[in-house]
């Protein structure tokens, strides 16, 4: 047989196992699925916010759906297009291979990534995580990419494959609270004692505080910008990491109020350089006036 002959019936063999009302089919398939994944993730997330202590779970679940409905629409989709004789999945498989290995690598290291993501768990959709000066709540992980939205509102998309080689740090971990650390700083010379207390009593109070779960204040002596200061770091747990602004931000008006209540001053060296600097314009002034009388 001519080897053209042959080429030429083994392309008409490919594209006769294309089943033309099959591909209608499958694109109905593909809309069909679709319209079921943004169904049931849009429930589930509605659902969470009616039930909040299952939202991250709720979320995790809508992850796997998502995952799982997509695949086999997709495998549904082309079952229903193609005639999978031997010879058409030999010669699938084949095109398949050289594709992913050169023009689609990276998306299919990209979709392997996911899969890994989403067995090992570094991190879920819900987490507070940091990566690579990026930090915000795990929105989404998708077959591709995972979406990240930080505190100020920005989306950011970070491909799979990413996550397989950096490091990333997750907050909270799948849990719904989360270890927030704040720092205030008042003089060397202050009272640290009735300090310590007014911190304790602004986190204690706070209705964001998780109290369930133990909280600290630590205080410690250094050198900040210039100038020697004791530090108060409080370590509590937020109820909710949605609420970890808003958590930092009363906790920090709480204890900003209680110090100036009790006359209790930050770091004293610039106010002192101030005070210093007047002093001596005013003397310098002094001296002049009597030079010139």
């Amino acid at each position: 047989m001519d080897p053209s002959q042959a080429n030429a019936g083994g392309g008409a063999s490919i594209f006769d196992a294309i089943q033309v009302s099959g591909v209608a089919a499958g694109v109905v398939v593909l809309l069909v699925t679709w319209f079921i994944v943004s169904f049931s993730t849009g429930t589930l997330q509605r659902v969470g916010k009616r039930i909040p202590e299952r939202r991250l779970q709720l979320a995790q679940v809508a992850t796997l759906l998502r995952f799982a409905l997509y695949i086999g629409g997709i495998l549904l989709a082309v079952s229903v297009s193609v005639r999978l004789s031997r010879e058409v999945l030999l010669a699938i498989t084949g095109t398949a291979a050289v594709t992913i290995g050169f023009a689609l690598k990276d998306l299919a290291a990209s979709i392997l990534a996911g899969i890994i993501i989403i067995v090992d768990r570094p991190f879920q959709v819900g987490d507070r995580v940091s990566f690579e000066g990026a930090y915000g709540e795990i929105t989404a992980i998708g077959l591709r990419s995972v979406r990240l939205v930080t505190l100020d509102d920005n989306v950011v998309t970070i491909p799979n494959n990413k996550f397989l080689t950096d490091m990333v740090s997750s907050g909270n971990w799948g849990a719904l609270d989360m270890l927030i650390q704040m720092d205030f700083y008042i003089g060397a010379d202050q009272d640290f004692a009735l300090a310590k207390q007014l911190v304790s009593e602004a986190v204690t109070s706070c209705r964001y505080v998780y109290s369930k779960k133990p909280w600290v204040v630590w205080v410690s002596q250094l050198v900040h910008e210039s100038y020697f200061a004791t530090r108060l770091r409080a370590k509590a747990y937020v109820l909710d990491v949605k609420y970890e602004s808003a958590f930092q931000t009363d906790v920090t008006e709480r204890v900003l109020t209680a110090f100036r209540e009790h006359g209790i001053a930050p770091p004293a060296l610039l106010h002192r350089g101030m005070s210093a600097s007047a002093n001596a314009s005013n003397g310098t002034s002094t001296q002049r006036q009597q030079r010139i009388s």
